[in-house]
C-alpha cells in the first residue's frame, strides 16, 4: 500500500490551531475518510491536541504531517494514519497533574486514550510527537466518553510539551 504524506508548517500562534484541523479534514477527505467517519473526527481532535501542544507550550514555529494510505480501487480500506507535529524545542514532554478546575493540561492524556500508539523523538534540533490510529480500530463512542470515563491510569495526570 502507497502511503501519501502531506505537510503543513504551524506559526506559533492559537489561531494556527484552527487552521490546522480545517487542513487536517480537507487532507483527510482526499484520502478516502470520510467526515462523518469516527476515524476522521478522532484524527481532527488529535491533530489539534498535538497542534496546540506545540504552539502553547514551545512559542516556535512547527510542521504537522499527516501519513495517508492511498487507497487501492475497490479495496477495503484498512490501514494506519499518523500524525506528527514536529517542533524546535528539544524538551520532552513533561507529565503534569491538572487539578479538577484546570483549564488546560490534559492533551496528551487525551491522545493516550484515543491513539493506538503515540510516543515522541528528538527530531534534528527539537522533537518530534506523533500517534497512529488504525483504521481498522473501533474507536471510543465520542470523545467525551473517552475523556470522561476512559482514562483510568491516568485519572488526575496531564502531560504537557515545554
Amino acid at each position: 500500500m502507497q502511503v501519501l504524506q502531506v505537510q503543513l508548517e504551524i506559526r506559533p500562534d492559537p489561531a494556527e490551531v484552527g487552521r490546522a484541523r480545517r487542513w487536517a479534514r480537507s487532507r483527510l477527505a482526499g484520502s478516502g475518510i470520510q467526515a462523518d467517519e469516527p476515524l476522521a473526527e478522532t484524527l481532527v481532535l488529535l491533530v489539534s491536541e498535538l497542534v496546540t501542544n506545540a504552539v502553547v507550550h514551545t512559542g516556535r514555529p512547527a510542521v504537522l504531517r499527516l501519513l495517508l494510505p492511498e487507497p487501492a480501487p475497490g479495496a477495503v480500506p484498512s490501514a494506519t494514519v499518523r500524525v506528527e507535529v514536529a517542533d524546535t524545542s528539544s524538551r520532552a514532554p513533561v507529565p503534569r497533574c491538572a487539578g479538577d478546575d484546570a483549564t488546560g493540561g490534559r492533551g496528551l492524556a487525551l491522545v493516550d486514550c484515543l491513539a493506538d500508539r503515540w510516543g515522541w523523538s528528538p527530531d534534528g534540533a527539537g522533537k518530534s510527537i506523533w500517534c497512529e490510529l488504525d483504521r481498522c480500530s473501533q474507536p471510543p463512542e465520542s470523545a467525551a466518553t473517552a475523556y470522561g470515563g476512559g482514562l483510568p491510569a491516568h485519572q488526575g495526570l496531564a502531560f504537557e510539551t515545554v
